[in-house]
C-alpha cells in the first residue's frame, strides 16, 4: 500500500478533477503490475496496472489507494475491469468519499466473489487526496495560502513591490505548490499592483506543463480593468468574483452577495466546489488573506521566510483588525519547517476552536 501511495503522487499536476490514486498487484510474493492516474480522461491505476500485469493478475491481490471506482464516467467501472482480470482480492486505503462509489465499488468486487478490505494507512490516503475528499464531504475545495515573507514579517514594500522576496529554490517550489493546484486565487489589489500571469511554467516547475489551474480574481469594488496580461496571454480561463455583474472582457464574471462591496468568500468557495475544484491556493494581499482566515475558509498556510529585512514601512500579510489583546491572537499548528536553499518553508495549520482559561 505504500508503493501505491508512491506511485498516486507521481503526477506533477493535479489531474484535477479527480483524485490522485495508485495501485499495485502482487502475485505469489511478487509485482506484477504498477500504475497511477495521469490526468482526467487517462485510464486509471487500476486500468494501466492490469494492462501491465496482463494474465499474470489472475489471482493477484490488488492495492489500491481509493476505493475502485463502480460507475461509468470518461472511463469504464474499474471494479468490473478487476472482476474480469481475475483479481483474487482488494484491498482499498480508504472508501471513496464520491456519493457515486462510497462503497459500491467494494460491493461490487464482494458480490463476484473478490474477498475485500480497507483502511489499511487510510489516514495517509486522505492527506494525499485532502482536497478531493473535503469537496466531497463539505462541499468546500481545501484551501492553501502561500506567503513570501521577510524575517520581520513583511510581504512587499509600501510601493506594493515583492518581487522577489524569496530565492529561486522557493519560486519553484511554488510552481509544485501551484501544479498541485485546481485554481490559484488572487485578490484584485495584487493583480492591479503586480499584473501577474499566475500560472505554471515549465521552466520553474521542471516538468511539461499539461493543464493550468482555473485563474480566479476576488474583486468586490470592480476595479479590474482590461489591460492586465492574464486577460490577454491565452492561458487558464479567468474567473473574476464581484458584486454585480459587470462584464470584463476575457474573464467571465460571477455575481456573488456581499456587504459594502466585500464578496461572500464562503459562496465564491461553494461555487468552486460546485465546479469541481478541489485544492486552491490563495496568493494575495493582507486584505484577501486575513478575509479568508477570519471566516475560518484557510486549512493550510506555507510560508516561505526570507533572510532578509524590510522594515516598518513595508506591508505585513494579514489584515486582521479588532487584535488588541494576546488572548485574541490567532494561533497556528506548525506542522513542518525545513530549509529551501537560502530560504526556509514553514506549513501550518490555522486553530479555530482553542479553549482558553
Amino acid at each position: 500500500m505504500a508503493r501505491a501511495l508512491v506511485l498516486a503522487r507521481r503526477p506533477v499536476i493535479s489531474p484535477h478533477p479527480n483524485p490522485r490514486v495508485g495501485c499495485v498487484l502482487v502475485r505469489e510474493g511478487r509485482v506484477v503490475g504498477e500504475g497511477w492516474h495521469r490526468q482526467a480522461g487517462a485510464p486509471h491505476a487500476e486500468a494501466e496496472a492490469l494492462r501491465v500485469a496482463g494474465a499474470q493478475a489472475a489471482g493477484s491481490t490488488a492495492y489500491v489507494s481509493l476505493e475502485p471506482c463502480s460507475h461509468h464516467g470518461r472511463t469504464p467501472p474499474c471494479a468490473d475491469a478487476l472482476i474480469a482480470a481475475g483479481v483474487r482480492r482488494v484491498v482499498a486505503a480508504m472508501v471513496d468519499p464520491n456519493p457515486r462509489v462510497a462503497g459500491r465499488g467494494l460491493r461490487r468486487l464482494a458480490e463476484a466473489g473478490v474477498d475485500t478490505a480497507q483502511g489499511l494507512m487510510v489516514d495517509e490516503a486522505e492527506a494525499l487526496n485532502r482536497g478531493f475528499v473535503k469537496r466531497m464531504r463539505e462541499g468546500l475545495p481545501w484551501v492553501r495560502l502561500k506567503l513570501a515573507l521577510s524575517l520581520d514579517g513583511r510581504s512587499a514594500m509600501a510601493s506594493g513591490e515583492s518581487r522577489w522576496i524569496t530565492a529561486a529554490p522557493a519560486r519553484a517550489d511554488v510552481q509544485r505548490l501551484r501544479a498541485r493546484a485546481d485554481a490559484l486565487l488572487s485578490g484584485s489589489g495584487t493583480v492591479l499592483a503586480d499584473d501577474p500571469r499566475l500560472d505554471l511554467r515549465a521552466e520553474e516547475l521542471g516538468s511539461e506543463v499539461t493543464r493550468q489551474p482555473l485563474r480566479v480574481v476576488v474583486d468586490g469594488r470592480a476595479r479590474l480593468h482590461g489591460k492586465l496580461r492574464m486577460l490577454h496571454d491565452g492561458g487558464a480561463p479567468v474567473l473574476v468574483a464581484r458584486c454585480e455583474q459587470r462584464p470584463l472582457a476575457g474573464a467571465e464574471v460571477l455575481a456573488l452577495p456581499g456587504k459594502n462591496a466585500r464578496v461572500d468568500l464562503r459562496a465564491l468557495l461553494k461555487e468552486l466546489a460546485r465546479r469541481e475544484i478541489n485544492e486552491i491556493q490563495v496568493e494575495a494581499g493582507a486584505g484577501l488573506n486575513g478575509a479568508l482566515l477570519a471566516a475560518g475558509l484557510v486549512d493550510e498556510i506555507i510560508v516561505y521566510l526570507a533572510p532578509v529585512l524590510m522594515g516598518d514601512g513595508a506591508l505585513g500579510a494579514f489584515h486582521l483588525p479588532g487584535l488588541e489583546r494576546m488572548s485574541q491572537v490567532r494561533r497556528l499548528q506548525i506542522d513542518e519547517l525545513r530549509p529551501l536553499g537560502e530560504d526556509w518553508r514553514i506549513r501550518a495549520r490555522p486553530i479555530y476552536h482553542e479553549v482558553t482559561t
